[in-house]
């Protein structure tokens, strides 16, 4: 049983090892430049005495993708905010058996609001941004499980397409950081119940750290 718990495990680690650690890199970009971007409106608000146009969208943009991309780490890692004296109060075993409850719950709420986050991207796709520029337009379009759908301004069942010219930002390209979020949070949430099911049956000596799992608590 351990080992197929364990052979099941290995890729979902593996793909969110690759994928999260990209997403913390992009992460670190965005605020990095969200805070340029704020810092270069200020100087230009008070010190110029002309605003831009498009600074403040934009930070709104980078905040949406950052914590799109980080927040599947941050839950992988135990990072959230959380108060955990009952699961210190409990045995080893009750406290996973805690933890497994707590991640069905959350698997079925991700699973749940998922499919309004992908109508959120279809109806952003009818807006674009006022200040914003791109010079491609991208669309795609993959079926998932269901009748949900990951597209991007496209109606076709499966689609790809890349062409360059000036156009506005959709907001669909915002809006699809909440989406990523979700699916990434789903992944991850699957990750940390097989993980919990191999610790109860008792075999948490035999899985793998969590890389990038260093996290700053608090007493």
């Amino acid at each position: 049983m351990l080992g197929v718990l364990l052979g099941l495990l290995a890729p979902i680690r593996v793909f969110n090892d690759a994928v999260l650690a990209m997403g913390r890199g992009l992460a670190i970009l965005a605020l990095a430049l969200m805070v340029l971007v704020v810092l270069a409106q200020v100087f230009f608000r008070y010190v110029v005495g002309n605003a831009l146009p498009w600074p403040d969208e934009l930070a709104r943009f980078m905040m949406l993708w950052m914590t799109g991309l980080i927040a599947p780490s941050a839950y992988r890692t135990g990072g959230f905010v959380a108060i955990d004296m009952l699961g210190q109060a409990l045995g080893r075993r009750a406290a996973a058996a805690l933890s497994m409850v707590l991640l069905v719950i959350a698997l079925l709420v991700l699973v749940y609001v998922l499919p309004f986050g992908l109508k959120h991207i279809s109806s952003g796709c009818l807006f674009k941004s006022s200040t914003l520029w791109l010079p491609f337009t991208f669309e795609f379009s993959v079926p998932l499980p269901g009748d949900a759908q990951l597209t991007l301004c496209t109606k076709a069942a499966w689609a790809f397409n890349l062409s360059f010219g000036w156009t506005k930002m959709p907001l669909a390209i915002s809006y699809a950081a909440i989406a990523v979020g979700v699916i990434l949070l789903i992944i991850v949430n699957v990750e940390l119940i097989l993980r919990n099911t191999i610790a109860i049956l008792g075999g948490g000596d035999r899985l793998p750290a969590i890389k990038g799992g260093e996290v700053v608590g608090a007493d």
